[in-house]
Protein backbone atom coordinates (compact mmCIF):
# COMPACT_ATOMS: atom_id res chain seq x y z
CA UNK A 1 0.00 0.00 0.00
CA UNK A 2 1.99 3.66 -1.06
CA UNK A 3 1.46 6.29 1.47
CA UNK A 4 2.65 8.58 -1.81
CA UNK A 5 -1.32 9.49 -2.04
CA UNK A 6 -1.43 10.96 1.74
CA UNK A 7 -1.30 14.92 0.38
CA UNK A 8 1.67 14.34 -1.55
CA UNK A 9 2.73 16.11 -5.01
CA UNK A 10 1.94 13.70 -7.88
CA UNK A 11 5.01 13.74 -9.82
CA UNK A 12 4.17 11.24 -12.35
CA UNK A 13 1.32 13.45 -13.33
CA UNK A 14 4.12 15.74 -13.76
CA UNK A 15 6.34 13.97 -15.41
CA UNK A 16 5.85 16.10 -18.20
CA UNK A 17 6.63 19.19 -17.40
CA UNK A 18 9.56 18.01 -15.70
CA UNK A 19 11.11 16.68 -18.67
CA UNK A 20 11.55 19.91 -20.18
CA UNK A 21 15.66 21.39 -19.28
CA UNK A 22 15.01 24.33 -16.96
CA UNK A 23 16.87 26.49 -19.60
CA UNK A 24 14.44 25.43 -22.62
CA UNK A 25 11.65 27.83 -21.54
CA UNK A 26 10.09 30.39 -19.28
CA UNK A 27 8.53 28.00 -16.45
CA UNK A 28 4.79 28.84 -15.18
CA UNK A 29 3.57 29.49 -11.68
CA UNK A 30 2.47 26.56 -10.91
CA UNK A 31 5.69 24.58 -12.08
CA UNK A 32 7.97 26.37 -10.02
CA UNK A 33 6.08 25.89 -7.38
CA UNK A 34 6.40 21.86 -8.04
CA UNK A 35 9.91 21.92 -9.26
CA UNK A 36 10.97 24.13 -5.89
CA UNK A 37 8.90 21.51 -3.49
CA UNK A 38 11.49 18.88 -5.32
CA UNK A 39 14.57 20.46 -4.57
CA UNK A 40 13.63 21.69 -1.37
CA UNK A 41 12.72 18.37 -0.33
CA UNK A 42 16.86 17.43 -1.21
CA UNK A 43 18.31 20.49 -0.12
CA UNK A 44 18.54 19.26 3.31
CA UNK A 45 21.81 16.49 3.59
CA UNK A 46 19.91 13.68 5.50
CA UNK A 47 17.31 13.52 3.15
CA UNK A 48 19.59 14.05 -0.14
CA UNK A 49 21.65 10.45 1.65
CA UNK A 50 18.40 8.82 2.34
CA UNK A 51 17.35 9.31 -1.25
CA UNK A 52 20.43 8.46 -2.39
CA UNK A 53 20.50 5.18 -0.17
CA UNK A 54 17.29 4.14 -1.25
CA UNK A 55 17.94 4.87 -5.38
CA UNK A 56 21.35 2.85 -4.90
CA UNK A 57 19.84 -0.35 -3.82
CA UNK A 58 20.16 -3.12 -6.46
CA UNK A 59 16.72 -4.53 -5.51
CA UNK A 60 15.05 -0.88 -5.89
CA UNK A 61 13.92 -0.74 -2.64
CA UNK A 62 14.84 -0.51 0.71
CA UNK A 63 13.48 -1.66 4.46
CA UNK A 64 13.94 1.99 6.66
CA UNK A 65 16.03 -0.76 8.88
CA UNK A 66 18.61 -0.73 6.61
CA UNK A 67 18.78 2.82 5.84
CA UNK A 68 18.29 4.33 8.66
CA UNK A 69 22.17 5.02 9.70
CA UNK A 70 22.48 8.51 8.88
CA UNK A 71 23.78 10.10 11.64
CA UNK A 72 20.13 11.09 13.06
CA UNK A 73 17.28 9.54 15.50
CA UNK A 74 15.27 7.32 14.37
CA UNK A 75 12.31 9.66 14.65
CA UNK A 76 13.70 12.09 12.50
CA UNK A 77 14.79 9.82 10.14
CA UNK A 78 11.09 8.71 9.86
CA UNK A 79 10.38 12.90 9.78
CA UNK A 80 12.77 13.57 6.74
CA UNK A 81 11.39 9.86 4.65
CA UNK A 82 7.67 11.71 4.78
CA UNK A 83 9.23 14.69 3.57
CA UNK A 84 10.32 13.24 0.51
CA UNK A 85 6.87 11.13 0.32
CA UNK A 86 5.30 14.41 0.33
CA UNK A 87 7.63 15.89 -2.41
CA UNK A 88 6.39 12.99 -4.48
CA UNK A 89 10.13 11.24 -4.88
CA UNK A 90 9.28 8.30 -2.64
CA UNK A 91 7.05 5.23 -2.35
CA UNK A 92 6.62 3.30 0.90
CA UNK A 93 4.66 0.36 1.57
CA UNK A 94 4.25 -1.46 5.10
CA UNK A 95 4.88 -5.18 5.19
CA UNK A 96 4.60 -6.59 8.91
CA UNK A 97 6.65 -3.83 11.03
CA UNK A 98 8.67 -2.70 8.17
CA UNK A 99 8.50 0.28 5.91
CA UNK A 100 9.98 -0.08 2.59
CA UNK A 101 11.34 2.44 0.63
CA UNK A 102 11.63 2.98 -3.36
CA UNK A 103 12.35 5.89 -5.68
CA UNK A 104 8.88 6.23 -7.35
CA UNK A 105 8.47 5.84 -11.08
CA UNK A 106 10.03 7.99 -13.45
CA UNK A 107 11.83 10.41 -10.77
CA UNK A 108 15.36 10.32 -11.96
CA UNK A 109 14.39 9.97 -15.21
CA UNK A 110 12.34 13.73 -14.84
CA UNK A 111 14.99 15.18 -12.76
CA UNK A 112 17.75 14.26 -15.28
CA UNK A 113 15.86 16.13 -18.38
CA UNK A 114 15.04 19.07 -16.03
CA UNK A 115 18.69 19.49 -14.93
CA UNK A 116 20.16 18.52 -18.65
CA UNK A 117 21.20 21.22 -20.80
CA UNK A 118 19.33 22.54 -23.86
CA UNK A 119 20.07 22.62 -27.37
Amino acid sequence: MSNLAMGSTDLHATASWCCQPLGKEELSAADSEKIAMIFKALSDPVRLRLFSKIAAQPAGEACVCDIQDVGVSQPTVSHHLRKLREAGLLESERRASWVYYRVAPGVLSAMAGLLSQST
